[in-house]
């Protein structure tokens, strides 16, 4: 796990035999391959084993038997691999939204009221006094 992301590209101007060799220093880490113009990447992919996916049911408070956990990591990984796959689509120009229809919502003026319903609303409750509810004394 590198940052805590599903995955993030290491980037460096040399390539490498063997990962564990890319030296520390002159790294660059980014979200999106292709935004800076290097030969040669490697991808790091996270992949959650039982231990972990023990520990996010603990924090999540859900109670897993230990038979259930190699399910739930596979599950988590399944998860994290349709991440990384939105994570590969290319959005360059796309601007956000919030919905695909181009509809408003029409707005009303932001203005305090009673909503003049006040005998509709007292007439539901079991007792009403002089335009309030009426509950029994709670304490002393």
């Amino acid at each position: 796990m590198l940052g805590g992301l599903p995955s993030l590209y290491l980037k460096h101007p040399t390539a490498w035999a063997n990962p564990a060799e890319t030296p520390a220093t002159g790294l660059q880490l980014g979200r999106h391959p292709g935004k800076c113009q290097i030969e040669h990447e490697m991808r790091v992919s996270m992949s959650i084993d039982q231990n972990t996916a023990s520990k996010v049911a603990k924090l999540a408070r859900i109670k897993v038997e230990d038979e259930a956990l190699p399910g739930l990591a596979a599950e988590f990984n399944t998860i994290l691999d349709f991440i990384e796959q939105l994570n590969e689509v290319d959005v360059e120009g796309v601007d956000p939204m919030t919905s695909v229809t181009p509809q408003r919502l029409k707005r009303r003026d932001d203005v305090v009221t009673d909503g003049n319903q006040a005998d509709k609303v007292l007439s539901n409750a079991p007792d009403a006094r002089e335009g309030f509810f009426a509950v029994p004394k709670v304490m002393e």
